[in-house]
């Protein structure tokens, strides 16, 4: 790669495997072999690096930037699902046996880069190197047990302690810290879809919280200031 910055993200990741989880146990050599593998993307914000129903066959190790899955309904409704920061996977299909589509689209929330592998790749390096393959599967119960946890959430929480959840975990996974709190780039729109409220329930609950002090809200911004003061009644 001739890129400068982009062989120091590749060196990171070659030195430091706990900055990926697909990499993680992974000999040097192999991990070597693996980066030496994947070619390097850039991506704009709002771009589809995936698209739901198409081949998968290719899978994505997000290096800098977030990335968010999405899944379109039978009406055309837009509903997100899951958050991607730096050292996750997407388009986790391609590493399946049997050739398969994407379940989901993922879309990039920011300029982001990313590593990409061909699909006849991955599935040659993970037959080579078995860790490979077992750390996909690992990431690939994460997920279901996220998925677990939201459908739950559907169940037994109400919309306010969804939407607090929700803006809780963005600050821990995405924010940017500061001295007056976490900045989080994200919309109305994006965390009704996140938390299954309306977006009327969520503008209102955001309002509420502005006023109490527990956050700050600017044009598709967030400063979460008080955190704990989002489960208060």
């Amino acid at each position: 790669m001739s890129d400068p910055m982009a062989n120091s993200e590749v060196i990171s990741l070659a030195v430091n495997d706990s900055k990926a989880r697909l990499l993680q146990g992974l000999s040097k050599f192999d991990r070597n072999s693996v980066l030496a593998a994947a070619s390097y993307r850039r991506f704009s914000r709002s771009s589809v690096a995936t698209t739901q129903g198409e081949t998968a066959d290719q899978l994505f190790l997000l290096v800098k930037g977030s990335a968010r899955c999405f899944f379109i309904t039978p009406d055309g409704r837009k509903t997100y699902l899951l958050w991607l920061a730096p050292g996750e996977i997407f388009g986790g299909a391609s590493l399946l046996a049997e050739p398969s589509r994407y379940l989901v689209s993922t879309e990039v929330m920011k300029d982001s880069r990313a590593l990409v592998w061909q699909r006849a790749a991955i599935r040659n390096l993970a037959v080579r190197c078995p860790r490979l393959l077992e750390n996909g599967l690992s990431i690939a119960e994460n997920y279901l047990v996220w998925y677990l946890a939201t459908h739950l959430s559907l169940i037994c929480h109400s919309a306010r302690q969804r939407l607090a959840h929700v803006l809780v975990s963005l600050a821990n996974g995405f924010g940017q810290k500061s001295a007056e709190g976490v900045r989080l780039d994200v919309t109305n729109e994006q965390l009704a879809n996140t938390a299954n409220i309306t977006p009327f329930t969520t503008s209102r609950l955001i309002n509420e919280w502005q006023r109490s002090g527990a956050l700050k809200k600017g044009r598709g911004k967030i400063l979460l200031r008080f955190p704990e003061q989002l489960f208060s009644s």
